[in-house]
């Protein structure tokens, strides 16, 4: 049984609080451009998670985080199978629930993130928190 089929609900939310770049070729400020130095990247997220299972609340609990440390990102979510909670960062996979058996940490994906605006490599997040805690 399937919560949704993935893509049959998507809400894009922009994590900015003035106009997002929309096709990520942006060539960044002009100063970071006079100086030569190498603009950050565009990084979009993307979070499939099952809603009847109560991982909404672990996805907004991410997407303030990185609202919080990057303002310009763009996260977007999508209903899932059940069971789900995957993240992609510009269309590669960096985290799975159903891989991992638990959420991943902040710090990691915030990691993540830094390395994607950087260019640099991405690699899977491997390190995961419990999905409960049984008192």
């Amino acid at each position: 049984m399937t919560c949704a089929a993935p893509g049959s609900e998507r809400q894009s939310v922009a994590m900015s609080g003035g106009s997002e770049t929309g096709s990520g070729t942006g060539t960044g400020t002009g100063e970071a451009a006079a100086a030569g130095a190498d603009p950050e990247r565009t990084v979009r997220i993307v979070v499939v998670y099952c809603e009847p299972c109560g991982f909404a609340a672990a996805y907004e609990e991410l997407a303030s985080a990185v609202r919080d440390e990057f303002p310009d990102v763009a996260v977007e979510h999508r209903l899932g199978p059940t069971g789900a909670f995957e993240i992609e960062i510009n269309g590669q996979l960096v985290f799975s629930k159903l891989e991992n058996g638990g959420f991943p940490y902040e710090k990691d994906l915030l990691d993540a993130i830094r390395r994607a605006r950087a260019g640099e490599p991405l690699q899977p997040i491997t390190n995961s928190r419990p999905p409960c805690a049984i008192l």
